[in-house]
């Protein structure tokens, strides 16, 4: 499942079964291998135009319904971009408590920063967004270093600023009071067990865990797909008070694309998983930050699933938001793979207690 090669060739045998609608939707969610080559990567910060359209109804199917599990369907946009390094996004931020300002990062090695444009409760556009590369300690765009591109994972703590590379299974730190998304980065220690994670497969979400909560100070690392010895997905707690490596309790083939914390003390994980027989499908699950310990086996309910008959593509990133009312909002960005077949969507749910 690897290049267009293996997307021709399901095509092909696949072409007397299904409808061009269907493989098209297939295509468009499918989470492709990133490419070996930095094409997409930016040499310097840049100002970029993006276009969006809204995504009136999460299930075209039925186009009056908003409930899904425990999330109420706010709005969605699917985003486009002249500019060609726009895209991939693997990582999502925001930089204030409104839901407005906004730090992303594509799997190439590239910063995007800018403003969730709202009329009401619904997301309008993207203001003010600029692409910039993410730098070593020298000041270096990371992905002149063979393999220092994938940026899969993104963690905040105030200005520090926690960032996963996939392939190569490091995490690196930026201050950014000191210049924002131009900050140079420095590669933090990690254990010898975070290393050895699959090459693509490896270090796909991070949390850093505030003051006030279980755990605080720990920088929650976890693997889209690095399994114990009993086929759960490896976490490791760094930092903080018990450092240590977990499982996550794996079902239905699932893997980790992201996670966040809420004041509640639940960490939400956003999963997927992709077959060419059946489609993508997505899940969130919420999984008690107290249970969570050196040696622990975590599991929590299912909040949240869809799949090809809701607007959904390659989900990879979330965060959350509160609004005055007390309202949680839930905001999920997909990774387009830089592809024809694919989409940028950011979508927007409230989460329902």
């Amino acid at each position: 499942m690897s290049n267009h090669r293996s997307r021709r060739s399901f095509i092909g045998h696949a072409a007397a079964g299904f409808s061009t609608l269907a493989l098209s939707r297939l295509a468009q969610a499918q989470p492709a291998p990133k490419p070996a080559l930095i094409e997409h990567a930016v040499a310097a910060p840049v100002g970029i135009e993006v276009n969006a359209r809204p995504i009136p109804n999460f299930e075209p199917r039925d186009r009056a319904r908003t409930r899904f599990g425990s999330l109420d369907y706010r709005g969605g946009l699917v985003l486009t971009s002249p500019h060609r390094g726009f895209g991939g996004l693997s990582g999502f931020r925001f930089l204030d408590s409104k839901g407005e300002r906004f730090l992303a990062m594509s799997d190439q090695g590239t910063w995007f920063t800018g403003r969730i444009r709202y009329s009401g409760r619904s997301m309008t556009g993207l203001d003010d967004v600029e692409a910039a590369p993410v730098l070593n300690a020298q000041g270096r765009p990371i992905t002149e270093k063979r393999l220092w591109y994938d940026t899969e994972a993104l963690a905040r703590d105030g200005d520090l600023v926690y960032v996963g590379l996939e392939r190569v299974n490091q995490i690196m730190r930026f201050d950014f009071s000191k210049g924002g998304t131009r900050a140079r980065g420095e590669v933090l220690p990690t254990p010898p067990g975070l290393r050895k994670l699959p090459y693509n497969k490896g270090l796909e979400a991070l949390v850093f865990v505030p003051k006030g909560q279980p755990l605080a100070g720990t920088l929650i690392a976890l693997s889209e797909g690095g399994f114990d010895a009993d086929g759960n997905l490896i976490g490791f707690l760094l930092g903080g008070p018990t450092p240590g490596q977990f499982s996550v309790r794996r079902t239905d083939q699932q893997l980790i694309s992201d996670a966040v914390l809420l004041p509640s003390g639940d960490l939400l994980i956003l999963e997927r998983k992709f077959s060419w027989f059946t489609g993508v499908d997505i899940r969130i699950r919420a999984i008690p930050l107290k249970s969570i310990a050196p040696g622990a086996l975590v599991d929590g309910p299912v909040l949240f699933k869809a799949d090809l008959g809701h607007e959904i593509d390659n989900m990879e990133g979330v965060d959350a938001h509160f609004t005055p009312e007390g309202e949680t909002v839930l905001t999920l960005v997909s990774d387009d793979n830089f592809s024809m077949l694919q989409r940028t969507l950011l979508l927007q749910f409230a989460l329902v207690e």
